[in-house]
C-alpha cells in the first residue's frame, strides 16, 4: 500500500481567520466531479439540480395552491372536518364567480400533498423476538413470545436528500479542516463546527489510507435516540424515535429546525410485567434489541463507509461520498445502554463510580473493552470495570466506529437540567433548611421566589410569576431560573455557594459559546476547577455525605476532551433531538385519533417532509420570491436599530419601496415636544433636544453640548413622532438567531404593555466612555420619538442614565453593578440619544444582599424604586461575551 502524505492547504477566510482544510497526497478532500465518478475542475459550472421549469409548481396548480396546504397542514394543523368546512366557505364565496377553492376537501389535500415526487422516503419494517430455544417451556414469559416491531426509513435516501438541499449549500463543509485565530506564531486553534475537530480530521485520514477514496467527501452520521412520552392521561404512551442529521451542515443549521434533523425510526419498546421487569434475561433482551435495530437499521449505510458513492449537493456539484458513523446524541441512561456500560459508571471513562469526583479514569476504547471481554470473566468485567459483556454494540458492524468516543457531550441533560437543577438548586434547598430550619427555610425561600417573580421583562426571558417551585420542569425552565438565579439566593447563603454558582454559570456559558478556542479551553478549564473546590460547601454543611460520585457532574471533565474531537458541544446537544420531539411525535400524535396512532404519525411526518422538500424546491427556483419581503432584508442589514410600532412585528409600509427611515406615527401620543414633556413628565425636554440637535450638528473635538451656551444650540419646535419600540440586530450565533447569527430583539417603551403597566426596557449605549463597561453604558429608555430638523430625521430616545457603583465587577457574582445617576437637585440625569447608539437592550438585576425584598415591589416597578442593580451577565450569551 502507498504511504499516505497529510498535506495541510491554507485557506485564509479573513485577515484573522486561517483554515487548514484536509488533503491527502495533494488530492484535497470534497472535490467536485461528474455524474459518472470523474473529477472535474474546480471552476466547472455546476448541473441544474432539476429538469423542472420556473413555473411548475407540480402536484400543485399554483402557488396558492402549494401555500393553502402548507399553512393548512403544516403551520396550523387543521383537523380534517375543519379543511372541509374552510373550502366550503371558500367556495361559496368563489361560487358567484365562476371559481373554486384550492382544494375540493381534506381528501383532495391530502391526495396532492402525497403526490409530491420529492422528499418521499416511505416508511419500512422489521419485526423481532425474543430467541427462547435455550430456555425451558416453564421459565417462558409472555414477553419471551411477543413480537416487537420497529419502523424505519432508508438513512441513505434521506442524507442523500440532505446533502441535496439547496436550502444547505451556503452552510455546508466538504472536507475536514481545522481553524486557527491570529496570524504567525500567535495563532491560535479554535473549533465550531463538527468537521472542525480532531475527531472528522482523524476519520478523514483513516480513510484515506484507501487511494481509492482520494477526493472523496467524508459524511460524519449524526445520530441521535431518546424515549419520550406523549400522554400520562390517556395511558403511557411511549414512543422511541432515531434521528439522524449530517456534520457537515453548520451547527446554527442543526439548530434552527431547517430539516438538517430527521426523524429515521420509531425504535420497539419492550414491556413486561413488574414481577419480571428485573428479569436479567428481559434487560439484555430489551439492550441488544436496541443495538440490532439500530445495526439494520443503519444497513443501507455500510457499502458507501468503504466504496464512495456519488450524490448530488445542494450546489449543484456530484461529489464522491462516504458515510462514517457520526457523533451520537444521547442523555445518560441513552449512553449507558450505547456504550454497554453498568449504572452509575461514567460512560466515557473507567472512573469507579464511588470515586468519580477524583478525576476521570483511563478513557473507555472499544479495542481496550474488547481485549477485556476476551481476558476477564464477564462477573469481573461488571464489577471492576463497569462493562456489560454479554451486549455487543451496534457500532461493531461497522467501520471505524467506536461507541465510547462517538457519544457526544450533553449539556441540556449534564448541564442544565442536571448539575443545575437537580444538584445544585435541590442543594441550597437541603442547605436552607438544615440550616435554618423548615419554618424559616420556608419564609427564605419564598422570599427567593419573591425576587425571582420580580425580575425586570427582557426579550425572551420565561417569567416566574409565582417564582421556582413548581414540580414538572422542562429544559426550557431550568435554563430561564439560570439567567436569574444567581442575585436571588445572594444575602441567604454563604459566600461559597454563591462563588460556587458563579464558577458553574460561567461554565455553563463559556461551553455553549458558537466558538471555542485554546484560550476558551483555558477558561472552561478554570471554571470547572473553582466550581469543584467550592461545592466542597455542600459536604463540609452535610448536604452531601457521599462526597460527590454524580456521573452527570463527573462528564464535565471531559468536555474539554470533546470539544476538540467534535466542536462546539451545542452543535450535538440534546436539546436539538428534544426540540425535534414535537414536530416529530408530540405534534403527529396530537393530531391523530389516538388509535393505532403510530401508522398515522409516519404518514404525518412522510407528508411534512414532503412540503418541506417542496418549499426548498422552490425556492431553489426562485418561484417564492418576494420583493417585498426582499426589501425588508436588505433595509435589516443596512439599519442596525430600527422604530417600530408595538402592536407590530413586522413594521414596514406596504408600499414596494422602503426609504431609510420607515416609521410609523403612534396614536393618542402627544405631537409636540411641550406635550410630550408633559406626559413624561420632563418639564426640561425642550432643553435637552436643544443639546442633542448640537451634538448631532454642530459639534467636533472642542465644543460639544456639555461646553457651550444653550443658546448656541439649535431650537426645535415642529413636530414629533412617538414609537412604542425599537428593533435592534446584532450578530449573536451563541444564541438562537437567524441566518448568518443574526439576532433581532425589540427594546420596548411603552406606556401600557399587553394592556397592563408600562415598560420600559434598559439598553446599553455606545459613549466610548473609559468609565463605562467596555465603552458602553446602562441607560433607561423612557421614550421612543422622531423628529425632522433642516430636513434630516432624527430617530432618538429619552433615556436615564445610571452609573457604575465600581469600577469593576462585582467580586462575589462577577457582575456589574450600577444604579440610577442623578443631578446635585435629587433630579434624574437624563439625555436624549441617538438610536444608532444603542447596542442592544440590557437586563437589570436588583441587588438584594440580605434584605428580603419588599411586598410591593414588582417587575413592573422596580426599576423606578430600587435603588441598586447587577447588569445581568446571565441573560443570554451576547451579553456573555460583549461586557466581561
Amino acid at each position: 500500500m502507498k504511504s499516505i502524505v497529510t498535506i495541510t492547504l491554507n485557506l485564509t477566510v479573513c485577515s484573522s481567520i486561517l483554515l487548514s482544510i484536509h488533503s491527502n497526497n495533494g488530492f484535497r478532500a470534497g472535490r467536485i466531479c461528474n455524474a459518472a465518478s470523474n473529477f472535474v475542475p474546480a471552476d466547472t459550472i455546476p448541473p441544474p439540480l432539476t429538469s423542472k421549469q420556473p413555473g411548475d409548481w407540480t402536484p400543485y396548480r399554483s402557488r396558492l395552491e402549494f401555500e393553502t396546504a402548507e399553512f393548512l397542514y403544516k403551520k396550523v394543523q387543521m383537523s380534517a372536518g375543519d379543511v372541509d368546512k374552510l373550502m366550503h366557505l371558500w367556495g361559496l364565496g368563489l361560487a358567484r364567480h365562476g371559481d373554486a377553492p384550492p382544494f375540493a376537501d381534506h381528501q383532495d389535500l391530502y391526495s396532492t400533498i402525497d403526490e409530491t415526487p420529492i422528499g418521499d422516503v416511505a416508511w419500512q419494517s422489521f419485526s423481532m423476538k425474543y430467541g427462547a430455544d435455550a430456555d425451558s417451556p416453564s421459565d417462558l414469559t409472555p414477553w419471551m413470545d411477543a413480537t416487537y416491531t420497529t419502523w424505519f426509513r432508508d438513512p441513505r435516501t434521506i442524507i442523500r436528500n440532505m446533502l441535496g438541499n439547496p436550502d444547505f449549500k451556503n452552510e455546508m463543509d466538504y472536507a475536514p479542516y481545522r481553524e486557527w485565530k491570529g496570524q504567525g506564531e500567535s495563532a491560535t486553534r479554535q473549533w465550531r463546527n463538527v468537521m472542525s475537530g480532531d475527531w472528522a480530521w482523524d476519520q478523514a485520514d483513516e480513510i484515506a489510507k484507501d487511494p481509492a477514496t482520494h477526493g472523496s467527501t467524508f459524511i460524519p452520521v449524526i445520530l441521535g435516540s431518546d424515549k419520550t412520552t406523549v400522554s400520562v392521561a390517556m395511558g403511557q404512551n411511549d414512543y422511541y424515535p432515531l434521528y439522524a442529521s449530517i456534520g457537515n451542515v453548520h451547527n446554527n443549521v442543526r439548530h434552527a429546525h431547517r430539516n438538517a434533523v430527521a426523524i429515521i425510526g420509531f425504535l420497539a419498546i419492550p414491556k413486561t410485567t413488574k414481577k419480571h421487569s428485573d428479569d436479567p434475561r428481559f434487560r439484555k433482551f430489551k439492550k441488544q434489541l436496541f443495538h440490532s435495530s439500530l445495526s439494520r437499521i443503519l444497513s443501507s449505510l455500510k457499502p458507501a463507509m468503504s466504496v464512495p458513492e456519488v450524490v448530488q449537493f445542494g450546489d449543484g456539484h456530484f461529489r464522491r461520498v462516504v458515510y462514517g458513523l457520526g457523533p451520537y446524541i444521547a442523555d445518560y441512561p441513552e449512553q449507558l445502554v450505547l456504550g454497554c456500560v453498568v449504572q452509575n459508571w461514567c460512560a466515557k471513562c473507567f472512573a469507579y463510580p464511588d470515586k468519580l469526583d477524583s478525576g476521570e479514569g483511563g478513557l473507555r476504547l472499544q479495542e481496550v473493552v474488547d481485549t477485556l471481554c476476551d481476558e476477564v470473566d464477564s462477573g469481573v468485567l461488571w464489577e471492576e470495570w463497569g462493562v456489560i459483556s454479554d451486549v455487543v454494540p451496534f457500532t461493531n458492524d461497522f467501520p471505524h466506529a467506536d461507541i465510547h468516543q462517538l457519544l457526544a457531550p450533553d449539556i441540556l441533560h449534564q448541564v442544565i437540567k442536571g448539575a443545575f437543577k437537580d444538584h445544585l438548586v435541590a442543594w441550597v434547598e437541603k442547605y436552607l433548611e438544615k440550616e435554618h430550619g423548615k419554618t424559616r427555610a420556608k419564609a427564605i425561600l419564598d422570599d427567593i421566589d419573591h425576587r425571582i417573580a420580580a425580575a425586570p421583562p427582557f426579550a425572551g426571558l420565561r417569567r416566574f410569576p409565582q417564582g421556582c417551585g413548581f414540580s414538572q420542569w422542562t429544559g426550557d425552565d431550568s435554563k430561564a431560573l439560570m439567567k436569574v438565579y444567581l442575585p436571588a439566593i445572594e444575602g441567604h447563603v454563604p459566600q461559597d455557594i454563591i462563588w460556587c454558582f458563579r464558577a458553574f454559570l460561567e461554565f455553563c456559558y463559556i461551553v455553549r459559546q458558537d466558538i471555542i478556542a485554546e484560550d476558551t479551553l483555558l477558561q472552561l478549564s478554570d471554571c470547572l476547577g473553582r466550581f469543584h473546590r467550592y461545592r466542597q460547601i455542600f459536604q463540609d454543611t452535610g448536604i452531601r455525605f457521599d462526597r460527590f460520585s454524580l456521573p452527570r457532574q463527573h462528564a464535565l471533565c471531559h468536555y474539554s476532551m470533546l470539544i476538540r474531537l467534535f466542536g462546539a458541544p451545542n452543535g450535538i446537544c440534546s436539546s436539538i433531538t428534544e426540540s425535534k420531539h414535537i414536530k416529530a411525535v408530540k405534534e403527529p400524535w396530537r393530531r391523530s385519533s389516538k388509535f393505532n396512532a403510530l401508522g398515522q404519525m409516519l404518514l404525518t411526518n412522510q407528508r411534512l417532509d414532503k412540503l418541506a422538500a417542496s418549499r426548498s424546491d422552490f425556492t431553489a427556483r426562485r418561484m417564492l420570491d418576494d420583493s417585498y419581503v426582499s426589501d425588508h432584508l436588505a433595509y435589516l442589514a443596512q439599519c442596525d436599530v430600527k422604530l417600530a410600532r408595538t402592536h407590530c412585528e413586522f413594521p414596514l409600509p406596504r408600499v414596494s419601496q422602503i426609504t431609510q427611515c420607515s416609521i410609523f406615527k403612534e396614536r393618542y401620543r402627544a405631537r409636540n415636544i411641550r406635550a410630550l414633556a408633559d406626559e413624561l413628565h420632563v418639564p426640561d425636554l425642550s432643553r435637552l433636544v436643544q443639546l442633542f440637535l448640537f451634538d448631532q450638528l454642530l459639534a467636533d473635538d472642542i465644543h460639544t453640548s456639555d461646553n457651550v451656551p444653550l443658546s448656541a444650540c439649535p431650537r426645535f419646535k415642529g413636530h414629533i413622532k412617538i414609537f412604542n419600540s425599537a428593533a435592534a440586530s446584532f450578530y449573536a450565533p451563541s444564541d438562537p438567531s437567524g441566518i448568518g447569527g443574526m439576532r433581532h430583539e425589540h427594546i420596548r417603551a411603552a406606556p401600557s404593555w399587553r394592556r397592563g403597566p408600562a415598560r420600559n426596557d434598559t439598553v446599553l449605549v455606545n459613549t466610548a466612555s473609559e468609565d463605562g463597561i467596555n465603552g458602553m453604558e446602562v441607560s433607561h429608555v423612557l421614550c421612543f420619538f422622531s423628529f425632522q430638523h433642516s430636513r434630516e430625521t432624527f430617530p432618538c430616545a429619552l433615556v436615564h442614565w445610571f452609573k457604575l457603583i465600581a469600577n469593576e465587577p462585582n467580586p462575589d457574582t462577577g457582575m456589574w453593578m450600577v444604579k440610577p445617576s442623578f443631578h446635585a437637585d435629587s433630579s434624574r440625569e437624563l439625555s436624549i440619544i441617538h438610536v444608532d447608539t444603542i447596542i442592544r437592550a440590557c437586563h437589570l438585576l436588583p441587588i438584594f444582599d440580605c434584605d428580603f425584598a419588599p411586598d410591593n415591589l414588582t417587575l413592573h416597578n422596580i426599576l423606578d424604586i430600587w435603588p441598586s442593580f447587577y447588569v445581568n451577565r446571565f441573560v443570554d450569551h451576547h451579553a456573555f461575551e460583549i461586557a466581561y
